[in-house]
């Protein structure tokens, strides 16, 4: 499912009565679906870091860098559908700083295309016109969880 599809869906379902620090953050300006945006960028960056231009820069890491990344996308997966389930009304525990992390991660990324052009990164952010609107909402966003967490 698309992330405005999900936004609509549990913005119908929810309302604006979201109350603790996840509500706070995605029931405004639509938030969540940029958390949902960047979760979805930072797997794609982890399942493509063999072609990621610092890493052939930096070939002695590439195995420790692979094995971790191998490791943190089934987290991504889990607090991807931590968040689902709490825009459908669930209550889950979700982990703050591992959503900054994947924030950044995407803000990052957007950063190098706009900056070095290259095609690694240009590939991986898609439509760099976007782009520029995507790094305010990731700070709102970013802002945002540092005031609710």
């Amino acid at each position: 499912m698309e992330c405005k599809a999900i936004y609509s869906e549990c913005r119908a379902h929810l309302g604006m009565s979201g109350r603790n620090w996840l509500g706070g953050v995605c029931l405004r300006n639509g938030g969540y679906v940029t958390i949902l945006e960047s979760l979805a960028h930072y797997r794609r960056r982890l399942c493509t870091l063999g072609d990621s231009p610092e890493l052939k820069n930096a070939a002695m890491f590439a195995p420790v860098l692979t094995s971790q990344a191998a490791k943190t996308i089934p987290e991504i997966d889990r607090t991807t559908q931590d968040v689902l389930d709490y825009l459908a009304g669930g209550m889950v525990d979700i982990d703050v700083a591992f959503l900054d992390k994947a924030l950044a991660c995407h803000d990052s990324d957007i950063r190098k295309a706009q900056d070095t052009g290259d095609a690694y990164y240009t590939n991986l952010i898609g439509d760099m016109e976007r782009a520029a609107f995507l790094l305010e909402m990731i700070a709102s966003v970013r802002k945002g969880l540092s005031e609710y967490d």
